[in-house]
């Protein structure tokens, strides 16, 4: 999962652009439905919106007897592909807004994928540090009760997300299957622990899957001045799930790790960093910063270091329009999902950045889950070979598809168009064929 850094810029000039994540979403949608001939004006309108959105309020007792309120989200944006798919995060800032938006960007990310499933996001608004385990229990359980038949292995399937892990998603399940007794109801959700029905290869799926597309990209000749991952300057912002495997697997591949950060800071090192020692160290002492050979910077700072590959591992609206002048990467490639502002993307195009996108990048989460969700309805359980494999081809596939889409457009309407705007016509064409083939029901 990414991790939340600071959302705020430590420029000293202020972001004026609009940093609403749901707006955001329906800008790049706008931008790129263009460039979609097959998409009639009503369906359209429909697909920039939301199909369901729900919100829910229940008390919990806490250990010291008080009882307190929390509110929680779960938005479902389609249905057309198959059932809806997202991830559950707890935060003080889950809106509705960015819900909404993440469950757009799910759709999306799983067309690029070619994954059957729709997108799909919720969220609780707490603070888990500030939880008990017992308290963090009972709010998973509470939260899924509240949600009640809008999720099921067919119809809404959630997964893990910011400060929700494996342990949560066996809540989750168990809460399901209390409520549904005699069935099979392990594909109500992912992410689950291997021993009830997990998949190997899924903690560490988001950063593979960033690395497959990284270096698929890097061989197509999409990245002018890179020719391999051996020996590129990496610089990762987040050092969560996403960020901390994307470094070990980055250094594995051949790639040379020179700044990682999370939310108390960031450090670099010209001469490399050795990933797993600096989750050794983050795992000790809180934080990555003091990590020894390194030298202490800002997390804006490490979007401005001098570097091949940068990867925005952390929220949203970390790159915008008041820093992106600074940035001096080569390539960017996504981990977090938005972590680039329209403003931004348009400034990074300009200078011949290119900027692999989330709805790509990312989307090895959300095809591993698939996998699982696969071998639990079959009642299978594949060797972490396999299932690496066929994330590899999966990943392979979507970037060579949107880097061919990417042509297209520009050979289609003579004008070139970025990555992510290639990426969502790729997305909304798949989308919007198996809903012409469907129809509109009733």
């Amino acid at each position: 999962m990414p991790e939340r850094v600071s959302n705020h810029s430590t420029s000293s000039t202020p972001a004026t652009e609009n940093l609403n994540s749901y707006d955001i979403a329906q800008q790049q949608f706008d931008t790129a439905a263009q460039y979609v001939p097959e998409l009639p004006a009503g369906l359209r309108d429909w697909l920039r919106g939301t199909m369901r959105l729900l919100k829910v309020e229940f008390p919990i007792e806490c250990d010291d007897g008080t009882v307190k309120i929390f509110s929680g989200y779960r938005a479902l944006h389609s249905r057309v592909r198959g059932p809806g798919k997202g991830g559950i995060r707890y935060h003080p800032e889950v809106s509705a807004d960015e819900v909404r938006a993440l469950a757009s960007w799910m759709t999306w990310k799983c067309a690029v994928a070619d994954i059957p499933f729709g997108g799909a996001k919720g969220g609780v608004i707490c603070n888990p540090k500030e939880l008990s385990r017992n308290e963090l229990r009972k709010v998973t359980r509470r939260f899924i009760t509240e949600l009640g038949d809008s999720i099921g292995p067919h119809t809404d399937i959630p997964a893990p997300d910011m400060n929700t892990d494996a342990e949560v998603m066996a809540w989750i399940y168990d809460t399901y299957d209390m409520m549904h007794s005699g069935k099979n109801n392990l594909p109500v959700v992912t992410g689950k622990p291997l021993t009830m029905g997990g998949s190997l290869g899924r903690r560490e799926a988001t950063a593979r899957g960033c690395l497959f597309v990284t270096r698929r990209a890097i061989e197509q000749g999409a990245v002018p001045g890179l020719q391999s991952l051996r020996g590129a300057r990496v610089a990762i912002q987040g050092f969560g799930n996403a960020g901390s495997y994307s470094a070990e697997l980055f250094a594995e591949a051949g790639a040379k790790i020179v700044a990682v950060s999370d939310s108390t800071g960031a450090v670099k090192a010209d001469k490399g960093i050795d990933p797993k020692a600096a989750f050794a160290h983050k795992k000790q002492s809180g934080s990555v910063v003091g990590l020894p050979g390194s030298t202490t910077i800002t997390n804006n700072d490490l979007l401005h270091i001098d570097c091949d590959i940068l990867i925005p591992a952390a929220f949203e609206n970390q790159i915008r329009s008041d820093n992106v002048a600074g940035v001096k990467a080569k390539v960017i490639a996504e981990a977090a999902n938005g972590p680039t502002t329209p403003a931004a993307d348009k400034a990074l195009f300009q200078r011949g950045i290119p900027v692999l996108p989330d709805i790509l990048v990312n989307s090895g989460g959300v095809t591993v889950s698939y996998f699982e969700w696969v071998q639990n309805i079959e009642n299978e359980h594949w060797s972490e070979q396999r299932v690496n494999e066929y994330l590899r081809e999966k990943m392979e596939a979507a970037t060579d598809a949107v880097l061919q889409m990417q042509l297209e457009i520009k050979d289609r309407n003579g004008v070139s168009v970025d990555l992510r705007t290639a990426a969502f016509a790729l997305a909304i064409k798949r989308v919007t064929s198996v809903a012409l083939v469907r129809g509109i029901w009733p």
